[in-house]
């Protein structure tokens, strides 16, 4: 009886279902990758967005100081280490700056300089909408010894408005893709466990309850979940690192924490899938008829 026993367990093919559920958890993985990517992507897209602030003319420097605290003290200013980014470029500068870019000295003809000292300030990320960027114009251009402020707003508004329609794209391929990927693996456990329907009805045969028959699929089911997780991980963990050794650039994009999360995201979706999967393809087995196992 053991010797039949440990036969019919040796048929259950373990190596096919942990490399199913490894492969699509990877596939799961690939694409989160890509998820995160895309939003430090739009993270750094929107962190470099500046506003140029005129300022009047023949302003003393103690006029320049108090208009640098004002902009440092305001909310929407971006931080880098503890420090506002407001930078301040003299009219002197910007006249060196057009002349090292165009090559044309227009003081030399119009005998003056017409441009404006300004101060360029980083907008911080999360002030980074429209309807945001359009209320920090406004008061900024409110606070004395301000001329006028400019940025790019249509540019911003095509960044925004493109940002905003490929995460709903990503978003509803990442939907269909996780759906795919459990019916995916359901199935792979269903058919893996075909070949075990008559182990479940002989254990039932002899007085087994369900809990006794049901406990070492479960588990075995949770530990393959977890090993096809650790390795489809460690995949694309090492992809990762091929990918960042090939390409530098993509180290702007890099965030440890959200892939580590990920990561065990993976380990912890292939334990829930596989033992939820085996639980209903075994409540399926136990209630059918002997006919109905052929």
């Amino acid at each position: 009886m053991k010797h039949v026993k440990k036969k019919k367990l040796g048929n259950y093919p373990h190596t096919m279902v942990v490399f199913s559920i490894s492969l699509a958890l990877f596939v799961i993985g690939l694409f989160g990758l890509l998820l995160i990517h895309a939003g430090k992507l739009s993270e750094k897209v929107k962190e470099s967005i500046e506003m140029q602030v005129y300022l009047d003319r023949n302003l003393t420097e103690v006029q320049l100081v108090r208009l640098q605290k004002t902009f440092a003290a305001k909310e929407y200013i971006a931080y880098t280490d503890n420090a506002a980014q407001v930078r301040f470029i003299s009219k002197e500068e910007g006249a060196k700056a057009f002349l090292d870019e165009t090559g044309e000295d227009f003081m030399a003809f119009l005998g003056d300089n017409p441009l404006r000292d300004a101060y360029v300030l980083r907008i911080d990320a999360d002030h980074s909408g429209s309807p945001e960027l359009k209320s920090i114009k406004l008061d900024l251009e409110e606070i004395d010894g301000v001329y006028e402020v400019q940025y790019v707003e249509s540019l911003i508004e095509s960044i925004n408005s493109n940002i905003q329609k490929t995460s709903i794209v990503l978003l509803g391929f990442a939907i269909i893709l996780v759906l795919v990927v459990v019916i995916l693996i359901n199935n792979t456990i269903k058919l893996a466990l075909y070949s075990q329907r008559f182990l479940i009805r002989s254990m039932q045969l002899v007085g087994a309850t369900s809990f006794f028959i049901q406990r070492p699929f479960l588990n075995r089911a949770a530990w393959q979940g977890v090993v096809s997780g650790m390795i489809a991980a460690a995949l694309l963990y090492t992809l990762m690192q091929y990918a960042y050794y090939e390409v530098e650039e993509l180290q702007l994009l890099r965030d440890e924490e959200q892939t580590y999360i990920l990561m065990a995201a993976l380990v912890v979706i292939g334990l829930i899938i596989g033992f939820m999967s085996s639980y209903r393809a075994i409540r399926k087995y136990l209630r059918l008829s002997l006919d109905e196992l052929y």
